[in-house]
């Protein structure tokens, strides 16, 4: 007996081929399926994650030095704020996260309040030029 590569080819594809067209592609498919729950608790978490975003930063920049410091630079600092809403979620998240930053190092005394007022001027630069862009 002989062996037929072309043969063992064939019968390699074939069965190959009829255990592709075995498997229901619903059964494939339900490996990437996600629940109406999980989606629900991320969507959730995401918009609450948001929302303290926004907060942190329209209390940053409600601050009488930050309104102030705005209305110095002729800004107008109700402009400034509303358009803070109107952010991505990843840059909304950075300016909280600066926001944050620029407040515990105030606190603790190590930003004065002319390093203070810089950080104020460039967050609402930021927020104007984002919104602008768009």
């Amino acid at each position: 007996m002989r062996f037929d590569l072309k043969q063992s080819v064939r019968v390699l594809t074939a069965c190959l081929l009829a255990t592709i067209f075995a498997v229901p592609p619903s059964l494939v498919a339900q490996v990437h399926v996600v629940s109406p729950s999980d989606l629900h608790h991320e969507l959730l978490t995401a918009t609450q994650l948001r929302q303290r975003n926004l907060e942190t930063v329209k209390q940053f920049l409600s601050s009488e030095l930050a309104q102030k410091n705005l209305k110095s630079a002729h800004m107008d600092p109700q402009q400034v704020t509303n358009a803070v809403s109107t952010l991505s979620d990843q840059e909304l998240a950075q300016l909280a996260a600066r926001a944050n930053k620029a407040q515990a190092d105030f606190a603790a005394g190590t930003l004065s309040d002319r390093d203070l007022i810089i950080i104020i001027l460039a967050i609402a630069a930021l927020v104007l030029i984002i919104v602008a862009v768009r």
